[in-house]
């Protein structure tokens, strides 16, 4: 019974509905290395296995570092941080996230063997990003800066080092093509912080939302999805005519429910389900873009 307990409390603390931001961008990367002819299922592994980590090791330096800076407290309204409810003890989290942080330094001596210093360099800003995110006297999730490193780190960074660890190259069409899970992995960010404004005011967590306000958040929301939608059509006419992957745009259909919550300005508890739901977005987008790109 207690060994279920532990499980269950571990299971809420890996966050497992962030985890298609993680999943998305290596699925997109190793599609266009394989359709590319230089797939290495070795390396799309590994490169899944670092991406995933690295993102379960963020996930519990978070719930380490806001708590400590009170961002999670009793008032808190999204999905329970085990440390702030007191389920797991702050040594012990710090302890795992430093564990999770050091399993996908181990699994990257592959991807480095296979790709040489670029994986260092991207395998090192990775982990550092995930700690600063909420750590240090100057975290980034604080000062505004999250939305813009959730981009970079979860379009180019892990599109083009999945494919870069297959491929050894970069191209323009991968280059372009990561920014789709990048836009939706940020707008999913968006959700988040909408939902936290309250909460991160009284924390001092100056997120964009905090700065501009829930408009302001509600636009950008909207931005983001649209700017992935019409990605795939920028591709297909000005870069090799693959227009079967727009049928990555197919998102709309269940992505409707989620714009017309932002558009008519739910907020608190009622965005954590339009958060669960943008999470699968992102999934199936990728989805949807990998078919198309296979078919050609």
């Amino acid at each position: 019974m207690k060994f279920n307990k532990n499980l269950k409390i571990w299971f809420l603390a890996v966050r497992p509905k962030t985890l298609s931001a993680a999943v998305a961008p290596v699925m997109i990367g190793t599609t266009m290395a394989f359709v590319g002819g230089h797939g290495h299922i070795g390396a799309a592994f590994a490169a899944l296995a670092s991406a995933l980590l690295i993102q379960i090791g963020t996930n519990f330096a978070n719930d380490y570092f806001d708590y400590l800076k009170g961002a999670d407290n009793e008032e808190r309204i999204g999905p329970l941080r085990v440390t702030q409810a007191g389920y797991v003890k702050p040594k012990t989290m710090f302890r795992n996230f430093v564990i999770t942080f050091g399993l996908a330094a181990f699994v990257g001596l592959y991807l480095i063997y296979r790709g040489g210093w670029p994986i260092i360099l991207i395998g090192i800003l990775s982990i550092a990003s995930g700690i600063l995110y909420t750590a240090g006297p100057w975290p980034l999730g604080y000062l505004g800066l999250g939305d813009f490193f959730v981009l970079i780190f979860f379009g180019p960074v892990a599109v083009c080092g999945t494919f870069y660890v297959q491929t050894l190259e970069i191209t323009d069409t991968v280059f372009f093509a990561s920014f789709g899970p990048g836009f939706l992995a940020t707008a999913l960010l968006v959700i988040n912080n909408l939902r936290d404004i309250p909460t991160d005011i009284k924390a001092g967590k100056l997120t964009l939302a905090v700065r501009f306000g829930p408009t302001f958040a509600r636009t950008e929301y909207l931005v983001l999805f649209v700017s992935a939608l019409i990605l795939p059509m920028i591709l297909a006419l000005f870069f090799n005519g693959k227009w079967y992957a727009c049928i990555s745009t197919l998102i709309i259909i269940p992505g409707y429910s989620v714009i017309r919550q932002i558009i008519t300005g739910i907020s608190g508890r009622e965005l954590n389900q339009t958060l669960s739901t943008s999470g699968k977005l992102i999934i199936i987008y990728s989805v949807l873009f990998s078919i198309g790109w296979w078919i050609g």
